[in-house]
């Protein structure tokens, strides 16, 4: 919600603060000291202070985090730095990428405290508890409203309407080989029209000039005319490869805010991310490592999320605001698939799609 998403989390750039706490001043700075834990986490990790201090307090360490750019690029480096990781955690892996850490020996076993809590639909290695599930949310494409409109133009709601000519070199997405949202957005239209015809579908797209971009922040924070920083980097495509929660943080960090969103969500284009955090193999504070974890999934953490990484919580009972839920609601009936497919094709779609849509 990154991952995720994720936004998921998709707020950066539009006002939060985040926060890196650093180690104190006996640690060295690397995170090596007993009672610092370190996080490796995708760009978009944001959590209150008080929650932050709550979980010092609580358990005795401080954290230390260190944001290695999208979810896709954080996954990456954390594979080819397992043997001496840059930390004890990482959050941000994704359904998408889940297969890619497992595979590679990143995580070692945990099963974090309230993990029988989760909601079913959303765990996952359950014989051997690798990762922990943190948050949901779902990619999709998001449009600006004020373009559709001013030209009378209705906005899509479907794969289908984004090859039509109405909407001719309005969209942009991301690289499915560097980001999360955009390999998310592979796998939906994977989902949506079966191996054999998916690539038909992006020939399409590129045929109707679809843009490509390395990552979320610069589909978002400078391409997308509808988003805040958008509007003031003059992006010029009213279509952007998002997520379901972006709406609502266009209107808690405007000034003033707006009634209604000035962005919305075609729903019919959306796909279902969960993400996770793990335990790295090789970490240097495995203890602080599973204090972490642990408190991910505590009913502080999971309500502090949807305000602030702008995903949905996994845990049962968790509160979501009213707010939150007005602006962005999950998709009804978002394209999903099933964490075995995604293994056995990943690689070979993104690479198919490279050299269908890049070259």
């Amino acid at each position: 919600m990154s991952n995720t998403k994720k936004f998921a989390a998709v707020v950066v750039g539009l006002g939060l603060v985040t926060l890196s706490a650093c180690g104190s001043s006996g640690s060295g700075g690397d995170g090596s000291d007993s009672r610092t834990v370190t996080l490796v986490s995708h760009d978009s990790w944001v959590v209150s202070k008080s929650v932050i201090a709550a979980f010092e307090r609580q358990s005795g360490y401080e954290i230390r985090v260190l944001k290695d750019g999208d979810a896709g690029q954080a996954v990456n480096k954390a594979v080819l730095t397992k043997d001496n990781p840059q930390g004890d955690v990482l959050f941000g892996v994704d359904n998408t990428l889940l297969s890619r850490a497992l595979d590679n020996g990143l995580f070692q076993p945990y099963q974090a405290k309230g993990a029988d809590l989760v909601l079913p639909e959303y765990r996952a290695d359950q014989e051997q508890h690798r990762v922990t599930p943190v948050d949901t949310g779902d990619i999709c494409v998001n449009y600006d409203k004020a373009y559709f409109s001013e030209r009378k133009l209705a906005p899509p709601k479907t794969l289908d309407d984004l090859a039509e000519p109405a909407y001719k070199n309005l969209l942009v997405t991301e690289n499915a080989s560097t980001s999360s949202p955009g390999l998310g957005f592979l796998l939906g239209t994977a989902a949506e029209y079966g191996d054999d015809g998916w690539a038909d579908y992006w020939k399409k797209l590129k045929a109707n000039g679809v843009k490509v971009v390395d990552g979320w922040e610069q589909a978002y924070n400078e391409e997308f005319s509808g988003s805040a920083s958008g509007r003031k980097a003059g992006g010029d495509r009213p279509l952007v490869v998002s997520y379901a929660s972006s709406p609502p943080a266009e209107v808690l960090f405007a000034d003033p805010k707006p009634k209604t969103a000035p962005t919305g969500v075609a729903m019919g284009t959306c796909f279902r991310q969960v993400e996770y955090a793990g335990l790295l193999s090789n970490a240097k504070n495995p203890e602080g490592g599973k204090a972490l974890l642990d408190f991910m999934l505590t009913k502080q953490f999971q309500d502090d999320m949807p305000l602030n990484m702008f995903v949905y919580p996994v845990r049962e009972a968790a509160q979501v605001p009213q707010e939150f839920v007005k602006f962005g609601p999950q998709a009804e009936d978002p394209q999903t698939m099933d964490p075995a497919k995604i293994a056995e094709n990943r690689d070979e779609w993104v690479k198919a799609w490279t050299s269908l849509v890049l070259k």
